[in-house]
């Protein structure tokens, strides 16, 4: 069963920026999948498992931006 999980990204400007987010939350185990966009700030990762959104911002984090989960 996948599960998927929506962010709000601040910070990003391109596409330089939104290959640094996927790069960073693409290390966490089990996700599957990752949408990002530059333009609308918007995060959709994807995992085969229950995501900890602390590790998903924590990634975002390290990747030079900041995060927040979307409702």
């Amino acid at each position: 069963m996948t599960t998927s999980n929506e962010y709000q990204v601040t910070g990003m400007t391109c596409g330089h920026c939104e290959m640094s987010v996927r790069e960073e939350v693409g290390e966490l185990s089990g996700v599957t999948d990752i949408q990002v966009s530059a333009q609308t700030g918007r995060l959709v990762v994807t995992s085969e498992e229950p995501l900890d959104d602390a590790q998903v911002l924590t990634a975002v984090q390290e990747a030079g931006y900041s995060a927040v989960k979307a409702r």
